[in-house]
């Protein structure tokens, strides 16, 4: 059973948990960008680059016989923080979609580059498969 963990008298966060708790089999995803299976990319945008690489995790997942619900932590590398925000709705869209719940502990790093240069997005994830 995950748990999220809120510190008493913390303000609760909005898309993301400070915290989770969580026993099982632990899962470690590697840094997913917006290209297909095939190594293409199919968009220069954002958000869809944003919504291949969540894809792309979610995919890495079920081959461990986990699912989005396991996920406990992401990290999010982004050439460009100001496209990052301006494509928030339509990621948060595809996060809904795609994960379901935002009770996963979250960070969010602007870097240079990414070493794929048509890469706008990275995504780093950590599971737990409950026993």
């Amino acid at each position: 059973m995950k748990r999220t963990l809120l510190p008493e008298g913390w303000v609760k966060p909005r898309g993301y948990a400070n915290g989770i708790a969580v026993r099982g089999t632990q899962v470690f995803i590697a840094g997913q960008i917006g290209w297909d299976e095939a190594g293409r990319f199919h968009s220069n945008e954002f958000a869809a680059q944003a919504r291949q690489a969540l894809a792309n995790v979610v995919a890495v997942l079920d081959a461990a016989g986990g699912k989005p619900e396991h996920l406990v932590r992401m990290t999010w590398y982004v050439t460009d923080k100001r496209e990052y925000l301006a494509a928030l709705k339509d990621i948060g869209q595809a996060f809904r979609e795609l994960i379901g719940s935002y009770d996963i502990a979250m960070s969010a790093i602007q870097v240079s580059a990414l070493i794929e240069d048509q890469a706008k997005v990275e995504i780093e994830a950590t599971a737990v498969i409950p026993d």
